[in-house]
C-alpha cells in the first residue's frame, strides 16, 4: 500500500470514529426516552358511577368509548373528551337544574383590538350555548369596545381596570380581579365561572359537559410528555415550586362553582404576593401557581386539549374535534410600551 493511500485509510478512521461514537450516544439518549412518549395512560374504571361525580349526569360518561386517551384520573376526576359523552343529556340536565355561567376575560392594553370582538363573537355561537351566559370584560379603555350584537340569554358588563406597565404584572394581578369580582357580584347571580385568556377563538362546541366544582385544562403542548419534561416552577423559593405532579394545566381556561374559582384564585394571588415580597417571580406567573394549586387541590374535571388547542401543533390523532382554538400570537407588537 501506498504512502497516499495509508494517508486517506487513517483519514477515514479519524472521521469515522467520532461520526460513529455521536450517532450512538444520541441513538441510545433517543432509546431512553422513547418510552416516555406513549400514548397517555388508561382509565382503570370501567364505567362513571365508579368516579367521585360533580352530578348525576356524569353517569352517563362512556370511559371506554376512547380506547386512544386516558378518560380519567387516578383521583376518579373524568377527563372530558369527544366521544364520551351525549350533549343533547347534558344540555338537559343543566337547563333544568338551571345552571348560569359568568365568563371572564381580560383585554388590555393591545390586546383589545387584536383580539376581543372574535373572541366574542365566537362564543356566542360555541360557548355554553342555550344557559344564561354573562360576559365580565376588564378593559383598561371602556370606550374602545367592539359592537356586539348579543344573542338570547347573553348580558355582558364591562368593568374598567388599571393597565400595568409589565404584561406580566397584567397576567398575575388578574388574580385579584377575579377574586374581587366574584366576591361582589357573581356569586349572587351564578352557578359557575370561566375564566379565558382573550386571545383565542371558538370553533366548535364548549358546552355543559364542561360544568364540574373545580375544572383544569390539559395543557395542548405537554399532555403527551414526559413529566420530567413539564414546565413546573423549579426554584425553592416560589410559592409556586414544585418538583413533580399530576398533569401541566393551561392557565388560559379553568373553571368551576364561584367558591371553587374564587378559592383558586385567592390562593395564586397570595402565592404572588407572597413571591413579590421576597422578590421572587415563578417560572410561567399565575400558570405556575395555577398548577401548584391544582397539584395541592385536585381538580374533580379535566378537560381535554380539545377545549383548547394550538393549531401550529398540526393534526393529532387523538384530537377529532378542535372547540377552542390559539389566535397567532404577537407577543412582540402587543407586549411592547
Amino acid at each position: 500500500m501506498g504512502y497516499m493511500q495509508k494517508m486517506r485509510c487513517i483519514l477515514k478512521c479519524v472521521l469515522c470514529v467520532p461520526i460513529a461514537c455521536s450517532v450512538f450516544y444520541f441513538m441510545s439518549w433517543s432509546l431512553r426516552l422513547l418510552p416516555d412518549f406513549k400514548h397517555m395512560d388508561k382509565c382503570s374504571f370501567k364505567m362513571a358511577k365508579m368516579l367521585i361525580l360533580d352530578n348525576s349526569v356524569d353517569g352517563s360518561l362512556n370511559l371506554g368509548a376512547r380506547d386512544d386517551v386516558q378518560t380519567c384520573t387516578t383521583w376518579k376526576a373524568p377527563i372530558i373528551w369527544e366521544g364520551m359523552f351525549n350533549p343533547e343529556i347534558y344540555d338537559q340536565s343543566h337547563k333544568a337544574a338551571g345552571s348560569s355561567v359568568a365568563l371572564t376575560v381580560f383585554a388590555v392594553g393591545r390586546y383589545l383590538d387584536a383580539y376581543l370582538k372574535n373572541f366574542l363573537n365566537s362564543s356566542q355561537d360555541h360557548f355554553m350555548v342555550g344557559l344564561p351566559v354573562t360576559y365580565y370584560v376588564f378593559t383598561d379603555q371602556p370606550e374602545k369596545m367592539p359592537d356586539i350584537k348579543l344573542a338570547p340569554q347573553r348580558t355582558m358588563k364591562v368593568i374598567k381596570v388599571e393597565r400595568h406597565t409589565r404584561w406580566q404584572d397584567i397576567s398575575m394581578m388578574r388574580m385579584k380581579t377575579i377574586v374581587d369580582i366574584i366576591e361582589s357580584d357573581i356569586r349572587h347571580h351564578f352557578s359557575h365561572v370561566f375564566c379565558f385568556d382573550v386571545d383565542q377563538v371558538f370553533a366548535g362546541r364548549f358546552g355543559s359537559e364542561a360544568l364540574g366544582d373545580s375544572v383544569a385544562l390539559l395543557h395542548a403542548h405537554f399532555y403527551h410528555l414526559p413529566k420530567k419534561m413539564f414546565t413546573y416552577d423549579r426554584n425553592p423559593k416560589s410559592k409556586a415550586y414544585m418538583e413533580t405532579g399530576d398533569y401541566y394545566y393551561h392557565a388560559a381556561v379553568f373553571g368551576g362553582s364561584w367558591k371553587s374559582v374564587k378559592a383558586l384564585a385567592k390562593a395564586c394571588y397570595q402565592g404572588i404576593m407572597e413571591d413579590k415580597q421576597n422578590n421572587v417571580e415563578a417560572l410561567w406567573h399565575d400558570e405556575s401557581h395555577l398548577n401548584k394549586y391544582l397539584w395541592l387541590h385536585k381538580p374533580s374535571r379535566v378537560l381535554s386539549p380539545e377545549y383548547c388547542w394550538d393549531p401550529s401543533i398540526g393534526s393529532k390523532r387523538d384530537i377529532r374535534v378542535t372547540r377552542l382554538l390559539w389566535e397567532p400570537k404577537q407577543y412582540e407588537k402587543l407586549r411592547s410600551p
